[in-house]
């Protein structure tokens, strides 16, 4: 029986015990029947999660591009490997086969060459969902560059802490992106950027809008030439397993962003066997994911794991509203997509408009709906499977993680049966824990606690960038010898696990983990805000919002509301981005603290969700006066 292709429940449940009994051998044999290796590993794994340390196929040698596209060249040469479709749907579609790919990524990892840019050097790329963006991680990766993908809706300020974070060594850009009917300045944003990072030695720049920019001389290149003079064979980078493959950002509760670090091997088995088993892919399938790769969905999912399958995957650099809301559909259509995965904030947005949007399209071709980002609603859930999936594709709702790599807990199309607002079952080698505040693990179903994880896996994060300290204490201190998620889930009587939300300060708004003390830190620095308090609120399309409670100096009482409201958004775009705006500003007197001076953003969340009828014990407060009077004027 192959490990790789689960296709009955009986089998899944197989494949799963067998992956707790042995989980070397399990993973050993998917890694050696399934890839393209220059040298065997000389051991399976090591780990200690007290220290934490953990290496998968020690000694093992290989480039993980070669998996990606030079394996397929023989018998999959001519068939599209990326398929881009344009922000205006009057631009035509740019099919991309396998043999195209390689040459365009070798020409890519050639020009970054003589850039100067060698084998452990990051590269910070920062670019619109265009092939380029495909192209240079990929092309970093062909010569064991690092990559560090910055989502171009971050800011200027949020770019340029991540570019000197991780000391890169070159940006590449483009002149501009579109979004719907709007263009966006990304070199501008980029220029801003690098007023504060001095280790940039050089700018690639892709030409996208067409603008007129400014260009730096001696720093600034355009990148079309460079590509065209560039030779069309790149010899891989021969890679150890262990070694960097790139550096994501994802938001901390607490101040600077976390560097997530992944490596080369493990990273690549896990999230071709995850892609191959949760969308059922089958050879001649046409797969989109409509995330953008400046999130890991993008890099695991629109690049490594279709790719390492030779799969076709959609690349679309619109939005779900442009140039109406029936784009997602069109496009479904129009290239018979059969695995479709996006996030329920464009599913619950797309919801709510005329359904003749979906009605009038035909999306017969669709075989796995895909749901990531946060736990789906149970609303959603069935507008996607009646309207969308027209009761017959079943819907995959994926939960995992920056730090996970790939995806942990789903449903298997066909296989699983499915339960609205539930991720089911673990995936093949994963070891659910729910664990109580006393760090007992809880046993049985019909049970909930904080979600941990208690055996490796390959494509798991192996530390933070330049702060192993942060690393293990973020994932490790809070529950011994497990890895701890941040989140609460519930096990259900037949196993199925339901993800409940995070126990920290990170919101999850429309998809995306936006830490609280980023956005209050950019409040504070208004200069007529004394201090602030961020929580979330249940939002019919976000699935969150932000709702803000700032205190005034005292010079900032007199002054006009409205306006004082739109620079504080204006200072948090500045600072970390448009997503992480507040959709509610209140202006209060104080803020409910701990005598210990800990702000109980237990009783903010529940004033900011209408929910006060109960808001708990209130004696430990210093100030509990301060809650009725947030109360009273509450939004």
């Amino acid at each position: 029986m192959s490990n790789y292709h689960i296709k009955h429940l009986e089998e899944y449940y197989q494949v799963y015990r067998k992956s707790l009994r042995d989980p070397e051998t399990f993973w050993a044999e998917v890694a050696e029947e399934h890839f393209m290796w220059r040298k065997k590993w000389d051991n399976v794994l090591s780990w200690d999660f007290t220290k934490p340390e953990i290496k998968w196929f020690e000694g093992a040698q290989l480039n993980i591009t070669e998996n990606c596209i030079d394996r397929h060249l023989r018998n999959r040469g001519h068939k599209t490997a990326i398929l881009f479709e344009p922000n205006d749907p009057n631009e035509d579609a740019q099919h991309i086969t396998y043999k195209q790919l390689h040459e365009r990524v070798c020409k890519f990892a050639n020009v970054l060459k003589e850039q100067g840019i060698a084998k452990g050097d990051r590269v910070c790329i920062y670019l619109p969902m265009i092939p380029e963006l495909a192209i240079s991680v990929l092309a970093c990766a062909r010569i064991g560059a690092v990559h560090s993908v910055v989502f171009a809706g971050f800011s200027a300020t949020a770019l340029s802490t991540r570019i000197n974070d991780c000391e890169a060594k070159m940006v590449i850009t483009s002149d501009g992106s579109y979004r719907g009917a709007k263009t966006i300045d990304l070199k501008g944003i980029v220029d801003e950027a690098l007023e504060d990072c001095s280790g940039i030695s050089s700018v690639l720049v892709a030409k996208r809008v067409g603008s007129d920019i400014q260009m730096k001389s001696g720093r600034d290149h355009w990148l079309e030439p460079l590509l065209e003079a560039a030779y069309k064979d790149c010899v891989p980078e021969i890679m150890d397993a262990e070694d960097p493959l790139f550096i994501l950002y994802t938001s901390g509760s607490t101040g600077m962003p976390k560097g997530m670090l992944h490596t080369t091997a493990g990273y690549m088995v896990y999230t071709a066997y995850t892609f191959k088993n949760v969308f059922q892919y089958r050879e001649d399938d046409i797969y989109w994911c409509t995330a953008d790769i400046g999130w890991i969905t993008g890099h695991s999912y629109i690049v490594y794991g279709p790719l390492a399958n030779g799969a076709t995957t959609v690349m679309f650099e619109g939005v779900p509203s442009y140039p109406d809301f029936g784009r997602f559909w069109d496009i479904v259509q129009k290239h018979k997509i059969t695995q479709f995965y996006t996030a329920p904030t464009a599913i619950r947005a797309l919801a709510k408009e005329n359904l003749d949007y979906v009605t009038n399209r035909d999306l017969s071709s669709l075989k796995v709906l895909g749901t990531v980002g946060e736990p789906i609603n149970e609303e959603a859930w069935h507008w996607y499977n009646d309207h969308v999936g027209d009761k017959k594709s079943p819907i995959v709702d994926t939960w995992w993680q920056t730090e996970t790599g790939g995806i942990m807990i789903s449903p298997i199309p066909y296989s699983t049966p499915t339960k609205p607002t539930y991720a089911t079952l673990p995936m093949p080698g994963i070891q659910p824990a729910l664990m109580d505040e006393n760090g007992i693990e809880i046993k049985g179903n019909q049970v909930d606690g904080r979600l941990c994880i208690k055996f490796p896996w390959p494509s798991m994060a192996r530390t933070i960038w330049g702060n192993h300290k942060r690393f293990k204490e973020t994932y490790f201190s809070a529950f011994e010898n497990k890895y701890f998620t941040g989140d609460g889930a519930l096990r259900d009587e037949v196993g199925y696990y339901r993800i409940t939300g995070r126990v920290d300060d990170v919101i999850i708004v429309s998809g995306h983990n936006l830490g609280t003390a980023p956005i209050e830190d950019a409040i504070n620095e208004h200069p007529a805000v004394a201090e602030s308090a961020i929580v979330g609120f249940p939002h019919d399309i976000k699935g969150n919002a932000l709702y803000g409670y700032v205190i005034l100096k005292e010079t900032g009482e007199s002054r006009d509301r409205d306006n004082l409201s739109k620079e504080v958004n204006q200072q948090i775009t500045d600072k970390i981005g448009p997503i992480a705006k507040l959709d509610k500003i209140q202006f209060v007197p104080g803020l409910p603290k701990t005598r210990s001076g800990k702000i109980m953003r237990r009783i903010l969340r529940k004033i900011a969700s209408k929910d006060t009828s109960n808001l708990g014990d209130t004696s430990t407060l210093l100030n509990p006066e301060v809650v009725k009077e947030i109360m009273d004027k509450a939004l």
